[in-house]
């Protein structure tokens, strides 16, 4: 049999893609999600890869796909909001899995200081948990980001979508730089979720949606992380040219890279191999490579 040696996933990529299979366009069935991200735990790029991302009502399901020895990695979404944050860690409590972290959404009908109080009397005695509040796109955007950026009311994590079914859903420029910053500011880590099918600035083929880039993120994150502007930020979420995205990612030195990604620590994708592969094909991942036979050796 021919050896491998593993292929080093770097430090600026390492986590960096959630699993979020089960979520649109994707929409693997709940069996085939949970199968892959256990076959995958044990592949080259296995660091690539953060936690497996489900909503909270997918978890009854999930026990009888799991042995018991199994701790497979979770975040929770809660799209119906902190309600359901009981709920969740009992059932997490009662399955073989790992609660990372827990994803909550605000209600429409609820305003910020209601919802923030909920939040947290649903995670009394949580522990070590990362909670992401899901920031809106209406006006209790700015009540919400100060109240991330005070941390009078715990110290949560930041969620931003950047993408969905509708052109309108995937914020500009100016609307995703400016929230980066408010949070990059304040030193609230973040995580982006929708949308981000590539590494640099495209647009797609079939729909004509403008979408945003995980590297251009990471980059523009890199920079207010290191006391750019925000115009330099806009900047290079715009960039569409990927071989100038992988130099810039590649040259960042370990300072930096350990910097942007305590501040962007990861995003939801609903494919695993199409991240890799771009980030092959760019220079920024490398696979392995076979290990030396012995001479003499049976293959």
């Amino acid at each position: 049999m021919t050896g491998r040696i593993a292929g080093a996933v770097p430090a600026v990529v390492a986590g960096l893609c959630d699993d979020a299979a089960v979520f649109p366009p994707g929409l693997a069935p709940l069996p085939d999600a949970v199968r892959a991200y256990r076959d995958r735990q044990d592949s080259w790029y296995a660091g690539l890869v953060g936690p497996l991302v489900l909503a909270a009502s997918a978890l009854p399901g999930l026990g009888p796909l799991l042995p018991r020895e199994a701790r497979l990695p979770l975040s929770v979404t809660l799209p119906g909001g902190p309600a359901d944050l009981p709920a969740v860690r009992g059932a997490c409590a009662e399955l073989p899995v790992e609660l990372r972290a827990v994803e909550v959404a605000m209600p429409e009908d609820l305003a910020t200081p209601a919802f923030l109080d909920r939040l947290a009397a649903g995670l009394d005695g949580a522990g070590d948990l990362d909670v992401f509040v899901e920031v809106p796109r209406d006006p209790r955007r700015v009540a919400v980001l100060d109240a991330l950026a005070s941390g009078e009311h715990g110290r949560y994590r930041a969620k931003f979508r950047t993408g969905g079914v509708r052109a309108d859903l995937y914020p500009d420029e100016a609307e995703l730089a400016a929230a980066v910053a408010a949070v990059v500011t304040a030193g609230v880590p973040f995580k982006a979720t929708a949308g981000l099918h590539h590494a640099v600035r495209n647009t797609d083929p079939e729909t004509g949606f403008e979408q945003h880039g995980f590297l251009t993120l990471l980059l523009a994150t890199d920079a207010l992380a290191a006391g750019g502007t925000e115009s330099e930020a806009r900047a290079l979420l715009a960039e569409r040219d990927g071989a100038t995205v992988a130099g810039l990612v590649r040259g960042l030195d370990p300072v930096r890279v350990a910097r942007a990604r305590a501040a962007f620590t990861s995003f939801g994708t609903c494919s695993i191999t199409d991240p890799r592969d771009e980030l092959l094909a760019l220079g920024v991942l490398t696979a392995p490579v076979p290990a030396p036979v012995p001479e003499g050796a049976s293959s």
